[in-house]
């Protein structure tokens, strides 16, 4: 049986892989399926961007992006919190339902088994159900141990920080500790030596 979200979840793909937002039936070959890119970038205002009206900081890449993108100018968090909200759009519901409206917390901490459930199914495992293939590069946020990361959750490969508090620089936290966690490709974990 076709559940809600697993409808929301294939309406929306379908969506995405339509041209215009019509079925193609033009051409004689199947066309082949765009490639599809979500971006989410914590505490970024609306007008921070070049596209979006901002004058003093330049983003001449993201414009250029959008310019030939599908741009989703109307979707609203769903929790003030970046795991939360994390979790709330890779799997197309409210966050409370499963039990993630907090943080998970640095992996020191007592609540360190905290993560997005295995039992939930996101875009990725969506997406790759379709034939495509997934990638998360970034910040996961999601869960600090292997349990709960991105390749138990449809992504084919991540390449980034699983947990918070870690700059893109440094890798370390505000404490100086590295924080650069997992190298992660085609379901094989390994820790990177930073």
């Amino acid at each position: 049986m076709l559940t809600r979200r697993s409808f929301l979840l294939l309406f929306t793909l379908a969506v995405l892989t339509t041209e215009h937002g019509t079925l193609n039936t033009l051409h004689a070959a199947a066309p082949k399926p765009p490639n599809i890119l979500v971006i989410v970038a914590d505490d970024l205002g609306y007008a921070d961007v070049g596209f979006q009206g901002c004058k003093d900081i330049p983003t001449p890449h993201l414009d250029a992006l959008a310019k030939r993108s599908v741009r989703c100018t109307s979707g609203y968090v769903t929790h003030p919190f970046c795991s939360p909200t994390r979790a709330g759009l890779l799997t197309g519901r409210y966050q409370q339902r499963f039990g993630h409206e907090f943080n998970p917390g640095p992996p020191t901490a007592a609540n360190v088994e905290v993560g997005l459930p295995l039992s939930e199914r996101t875009l990725a495992d969506v997406l790759r159900g379709a034939g495509y293939r997934t990638a998360l590069v970034g910040k996961w946020h999601l869960g600090n141990i292997a349990e709960f990361g991105p390749n138990r959750h449809g992504f084919d490969e991540f390449f980034g920080i699983n947990g918070s508090s870690a700059d893109y620089f440094t890798h370390g936290n505000t404490s100086g500790r590295l924080y650069f966690q997992w190298l992660v490709r085609l379901h094989k974990q390994f820790r990177a030596n930073v």
